[in-house]
């Protein structure tokens, strides 16, 4: 996967693979590919030649796209797109080449995207609302007419999410989601207050320097640029911290429990910014981010181990919050596939 390293272990490959969004593998090969030059300052980035080389759809473009913007990797002009570099460069209209952005021309740097990826962000953003209000079940047949796919593909896009805690079976093998009431997300919490401190301690010998460098940058811009920062930023952030950091775990039995709690992870990226308010400047979530950062680079991993749990811990308050401000301000609509259980 081209934003992690490869030399991680075969562990970590295939944990960020499940993991890591799709816009975040096409910024991290532009960003590269800026960095190392290949892809040249003031050359114009437009989506579909991006979508068309890199084998993503247009919306990950998008968000890779932003992503890179907030970060001052990319900048935008009068015209139509982006400019690669920061603003001010002279404009280059160009065709964008695979060579440009550092990949041989024979195979998708990203993989062919599959059908259920096409879905999948939507059908989890719905679920996510609906789980905070109780149970609900699924019809798997009905997703796929909704959508206007196979069967095949609605099955891979439940069994994603039932990955993440958010939908079960029933005793009669029916899908339902799981609730995400306050009792639930408690648990979660400290189900991840237990299980992501240890992960960090085993991960933090194996993270590349250059991974932490990176994820520093970003986190730094993001304070610099705060009142700016969009819900794609504070995704990432989140992201970087708790998936990206704690793949290099070799422990891959620790991860895959920990992937179960990562519904209260989608609870905040779908719902900062749309249903709930996005944090306050005053919020200290990136303070602690930077602490935990600041633990790991300076190999006092205990130090870094015990900031983390106590983000977590702050982070339950915040996220019962948001969860409540849904359940009071967001308008239960049932999508044709989801109906009272």
């Amino acid at each position: 996967m081209p934003l992690d390293d490869a030399s991680s272990s075969s562990a970590v490959t295939a944990e960020s693979d499940i993991q890591t969004p799709v816009y975040a593998r096409v910024a991290g090969i532009l960003r590269e590919a800026i960095v190392e030059g290949t892809l040249e300052p003031g050359t114009v980035l437009l989506e579909e030649p991006l979508s068309q080389l890199l084998g993503a759809t247009r919306t990950p473009i998008r968000q890779a796209l932003l992503q890179l913007e907030q970060d001052g990797v990319v900048s935008r002009f009068e015209g139509r797109g982006y400019l690669a570099g920061a603003q001010g460069v002279a404009v280059r209209r160009v065709p964008l080449t695979p060579g440009m952005l550092g990949l041989d021309g024979e195979t998708s740097p990203i993989r062919k995207v599959p059908r259920w990826e096409l879905i999948y962000n939507e059908v989890e953003r719905e679920l996510i609302h609906l789980s905070v209000f109780g149970r609900y079940r699924v019809n798997e047949v009905e997703l796929a007419r909704h959508y206007g796919v196979s069967r095949v593909v609605a099955h891979d896009v439940m069994l994603r999410i039932e990955s993440l805690g958010l939908v079960e079976k029933d005793e009669r093998q029916r899908w339902v989601v799981s609730p995400l009431d306050d009792a639930r997300i408690v648990h979660l919490y400290e189900l991840r207050w237990l299980l992501e401190p240890a992960a960090l301690e085993s991960a933090a010998a194996n993270i590349p320097q250059d991974a932490l460098r990176e994820i520093s940058a970003r986190l730094r811009t993001a304070m610099r640029d705060y009142t700016s920062a969009t819900r794609e930023t504070l995704d990432a952030l989140e992201h970087d911290l708790h998936v990206r950091l704690l793949s290099y775990s070799p422990n891959s039995d620790l991860l895959k429990s920990l992937q179960r709690t990562h519904g209260v992870l989608m609870l905040s990226k779908h719902v900062l910014g749309f249903t709930a308010p996005m944090p306050p400047r005053k919020d200290t979530f990136l303070a602690e981010h930077r602490d935990i950062l600041k633990a790991i680079q300076d190999e006092d991993v205990p130090l870094a181990a015990t900031r983390l749990r106590e983000h977590l811990q702050a982070s339950c308050e915040k996220v019962l919050e948001r969860a409540k401000h849904v359940r009071a301000h967001y308008a239960q609509q049932l999508p044709s596939y989801v109906t009272e259980r």
